[in-house]
């Protein structure tokens, strides 16, 4: 079969890429001790939003959570992240997903400075986000605070 040669299958896959790209983002849930959670709000986008992006190329998605984790919140993993699920995003792309992960242990560096990206970042009670958080940030919290399987839709 010709996909038996390494050559000629990568050239599929690159193909298969080029006409069915799928992007993947990561948003991260770290939740503290005292039940806050970590949310950011962006310079470019309205609302409150677990911390996160986009996963480079040649990285995984847990090593991109940590390091939007760092980027976004000063927040370092001392544990490693969980899987919590997978999300269809069709409203921003018919293919993109994003994984969501939680932190169950990490240690925040220092307060997050605001800087082109990140116009605030702070821990707020779970069960009571702030006004502006987004239908989709809420609806994570809720299945990981209540056991839920999660929605496979963003």
């Amino acid at each position: 079969m010709l996909l038996d040669r390494p050559f000629l299958r990568r050239l599929f896959h690159l193909g298969a890429l080029a006409s069915r790209g799928v992007t993947l983002g990561v948003r991260g849930v770290a939740l503290d001790g005292e039940g806050r959670v970590a949310l950011v709000r962006h310079t470019y986008i309205s609302g409150w939003h677990l911390p996160g992006g986009g996963v480079e190329r040649g990285e995984t998605a847990s090593a991109a959570m940590e390091r939007e984790f760092r980027e976004e919140a000063e927040i370092v993993a001392e544990a490693p992240l969980r899987l919590h699920g997978l999300y269809r995003n069709a409203a921003a792309a018919p293919r993109d997903h994003v994984a969501v992960f939680v932190l169950p242990a990490f240690a925040v560096l220092r307060p997050k400075a605001p800087d082109r990206e990140i116009a605030a970042c702070g821990f707020f009670p779970a069960d009571a986000p702030p006004e502006g958080t987004t239908r989709a940030t809420l609806a994570r919290l809720q299945e990981i605070r209540q056991g839920l399987p999660p929605d496979p839709n963003w």
